[in-house]
This record gives structure tokens, sequence and C-alpha cells, in this order.
């Protein structure tokens, strides 16, 4: 009854799935199972899962030694998803299931004791990795994913197998199917007043910038931000599933990120440093990560803990989240837009011309460095936001809406992929995240008024050179909601005064 049998499944690695061939070998020997090649505990407890499944299953169990070799041998293996391929290598190599099962396709799956198979996290990662490989996908998941020219099966019960179409092929349509399920964000309609700061969110996300929010409460920070994913511009196809995978591995729905929406997340300010960033054993995706491609809303900044914040410079400079640990390092994407919110002092009312604020300066000034000025200079906009009159707060709206903002900032999107598609001489122009001050300069072709405006501006109030660029990327921003080729004056002028806040550093 013994025999040989080899399939592929697969194994995380922060948030990429790596391929793993999955050996069995049936023979003789004391009857018992062992699985090699650096499992860890949930891959070793499969052994009895396996076990009850295949007899659950109507299958016999080979009462003979079997030998489960993951390779490589050097990769961390980890979590349940190795149940499935390595029942059916048992089955397969004690000849209960034809090998052509197994041709090029990868399997991942827990299984119950009852033979069930159930989806495990990090499925569509899963997806993804086959899809590299050119294979089809195996597992439990019920809706196909959007991966064109792709086969995928869903399995519900390693019993059906015997069956002709047991595994079904997942019915096309669910891309149309995902975009349907896409949740409704809050409209700016909603919110009175504020078009000073529907201006600001506009621009932020016309150019992804950075936004830090100052007011006293209840003036409407967290308000205004919730409603900002309702004015960026949907996921595009890769960026969907590059937004997916981070949420399918932390077992979060990816419903709404197939459909489009961007992710918004706002975590609590109690947060830890693996929580916000990432960590673990094995490493698992933070807020960072999961909020790639999206929105990060850190509101009550100030009372985050200091050390918490200071890990935020690398993902928001660089767009990605480097963990080292004893295995190896672990690279996680965390391309996101950060906006926070906070109160300029303890009691919330430094600055407020309508309450005074009983807070001493020191006191002011401690919570305010809580902050830390590294993590304020890389916010390229920085805005006050004032109380409005309790008539406005009862009023019916009849601001500017979600989708008069959202038109400005496709506009601005669209002519800046214009602009730099067509360059000064034919050439596309570099003024991107990762382009360097010198192709910025020479994309916001600014004459010498605008040019000498900048540098009053940056001198006079003591701007950093990060401070400086930043203040540039929003100006050119700025020029491309107006669909200008060049900064002049006024673009320069608006996005100082973004910069420039009332609450934070002025103790």
């Amino acid at each position: 009854m013994g025999g040989q049998c080899c399939l592929t499944g697969t194994s995380l690695h922060g948030v990429e799935a790596i391929p793993v061939t999955v050996e069995v070998t049936v023979g003789p020997g004391i009857p018992g199972m062992s699985i090699v090649g650096m499992a860890d505990t949930a891959v070793q407890e499969a052994k009895e899962r396996v076990r009850a499944a295949i007899k659950s299953s109507g299958f016999a169990m080979p009462a003979e030694k079997i030998v489960v070799n993951l390779a490589p041998g050097d990769l961390r293996k980890t979590g349940p998803g190795f149940d499935l391929p390595i029942a059916l290598g048992i089955l397969c190599a004690t000849g209960q299931l034809p090998r052509e099962v197994l041709r090029n396709r990868v399997f991942s799956g827990e299984l119950s004791l009852d033979g069930s198979v159930r989806e495990v996290a990090g499925s569509l990662a899963y997806c993804i990795c086959a899809s590299r490989m050119g294979f089809g996908y195996v597992g439990a998941s019920r809706q196909r994913v959007p991966i064109d020219g792709m086969e995928q099966l869903e399995i519900r019960r390693i019993g059906d197998l015997r069956a002709e179409g047991g595994v079904r092929e997942l019915p096309a349509g669910g891309d149309g199917a995902w975009r349907e399920r896409g949740r409704r964000t809050p409209d700016y309609a909603d919110v009175c007043g504020h078009e000073a700061a529907k201006r600001a969110l506009q621009v932020a996300a016309a150019g992804s910038h950075c936004l830090l929010m100052v007011g006293p409460p209840g003036s409407g920070k967290t308000m205004l931000a919730s409603r900002l994913p309702g004015i960026l511009p949907p996921l595009s196809d890769e960026e969907r599933l590059e937004a997916a995978a981070v949420h399918s591995v932390a077992g979060e729905d990816v419903g709404d990120v197939l459909a489009g929406v961007r992710p918004f997340r706002s975590p609590h300010h109690s947060s830890t440093a693996a929580g916000l960033l990432g960590g673990g054993s094995p490493a698992r995706p933070g807020e960072v990560s999961l909020a790639h491609r999206g929105v990060l809303f850190l509101d009550e900044l100030a009372e985050f803990k200091p050390s918490v914040l200071q890990g935020l410079r690398q993902p928001v400079e660089e767009g990605f989240v480097g963990l080292t640990r004893a295995a190896g390092q672990v690279r996680m994407p965390s391309s996101f837009m950060l906006v926070a919110a906070t109160n300029p002092c303890p009691c919330g009312h430094y600055g407020d011309p309508e309450r005074e604020c009983t807070c001493p300066s020191g006191a002011v000034r401690r919570y305010q460095g809580r902050i830390g000025g590294p993590l304020v200079d890389r916010f390229r906009m920085q805005l006050d936001v004032h109380r409005i009159p309790s008539s406005d707060v009862l009023s019916k709206g009849g601001g500017t809406d979600s989708a008069t903002l959202r038109a400005g900032v496709m506009a601005a999107r669209e002519f800046a992929s214009w602009r730099r598609a067509r360059g000064r001489v034919g050439a596309q122009v570099p003024d991107g995240d990762d382009a360097s001050p010198s192709a910025l300069v020479e994309a916001c072709l600014m004459d010498d008024d605008a040019r000498r405006f900048a540098v009053a501006m940056a001198e006079g109030k003591g701007l950093s050179g990060r401070a400086l660029v930043g203040s540039l990327k929003v100006a050119r921003t700025i020029a491309d909601m107006e669909e200008r080729d060049n900064v002049a004056c006024e673009h320069l002028a608006e996005a100082f005064g973004c910069r420039l806040s009332e609450g934070i550093g002025a103790a």
C-alpha cells in the first residue's frame, strides 16, 4: 500500500506567500506520522487532524510509517494550511486518489475532524502565489478572487474528491460581485461649515499628503477625517490585490478592498508598537500595513506612546516596514496616507478664542513634545480646526459634498499624470514621493519671483529642508488642481499656509 507523492502548498513570510513542496512517503516501519522541515506547532498538530479527517471521510489511514517533508528545509512553516496538502498527499501516495488531482495546483486548507475543509487566513496571498507560478489554486474559498485566467477551485470536504466534480470551479463574475459589496462612506455634505478644512483635505487627497489637524475637542476633526476615503479615487486592480492580500493574511474581511474601497484604519491610542507597525511570531501585519493604499488615521495623536509614534518615520518615508527577527528580515508594504488629529494641550483649549486654556505653559510644551518634532516635520500639511457656531451645527448641511471634492481630486490626479507623461521636453518628469529635490524643483517650473518667495518663507519660518520640499509638493498639487504647468506665488502661499499651524509648536 506504500508509495510516494509530491504536491505544492504554501507558507506565509510576512504578507507574502512562499511556495512549499510537500513530499509524502508511506512505507514499512513503525506506524505513525513524522513531519520534518522546520514546522511550527500548528503544522505538527496536523497529524491528529489529518488522521481523523481521513477516517471520517471513508478513506483508509495506512498502518505504516508516514514521513512528510516540507521543503525548503530552511524556511519556517507556519499555520494550519498544510492540513489539506498533507492529507491529499497521503491519499494519493496510497492510491486512494488519482495523482492527476494534484498536478499544477497549489493546495491550502485546515481540516476539521469530520473531513470538512476550512478556509485559512492568507488564502488570497496563497492564490496570488499560485498565479505567479502559473498554477491553479484549491482551497475552501467560496468566492473567486479577481485574477484573470487562473483556475480557482473550491473543496468543501476531502470525501467529495471521490465523486466526479467534487472539486468545483469557482464561477466567473466574482469581480462584479466584489464591487457590489463595497461599503458606502459618509458624505462631506453632512459636515456643516469647515469649508477651509474641506479644501485642505481635498488638496491632501489629490497629492496623498500627510495631514495633521489640531483643534479643541468637538471641533469636527474626526468627522472630517472619517469622510476622507469618500473623495479618494478607487483602487486600481493591482492595488486591490496588494491591499487585499495584507487583509487576508491578517484574517480580516477583504470584501471592501476587493470592491475598490481604499482602507481606512483608525487604531486606538493605546496601540503597541507591534500592533501599529506589525510583529509577533510569526510576524503579522500591523495597522500601517493594513492601511496600505489607503488612509491611516491616528486620533488623539499626543496620547500615543512617543516610542510608538517614532516608529512611524520609516513607513511614512519609505512605504514599507522592515522587521528584523532571529529567523530573518520581514518586509511588509505600508504605502498609506497619514492623517492625524490632536488637541493642542491636555485640556484641549490652548489657542481657543472661546474658552480659556487652564494648562500651565510647561504642561502644554510637554504634551506637544510627546508627538516629537521629527514626526511633526513629516506632516506636509498642518491644519487648525476651530469650532463652528452652534447655529451652523443645527443647520441642514448645504456645504461642499464628497462628489464635488472627489471630482477635483480626480481632475488633479489626471492632470498630474498627463503632465508627467508629457514632460518639459517630451520625457517624464519624476515629481512623485520618490523624486529628488532637483527633479521636484524642475517639475514646479517656478519663475524668479516664486523662487524668491519660497526661500523667504522657508527662512522666515525656520523650515527644514524636508519641510520646504514637502511644501513644494503641496504647491505642485495645488497647481495641478488648477491645471497649471507652473507653480506660482499664490500656490506657494496656500501651501505654506497649510504648513504653519497655530496649535503645534506655538506654545
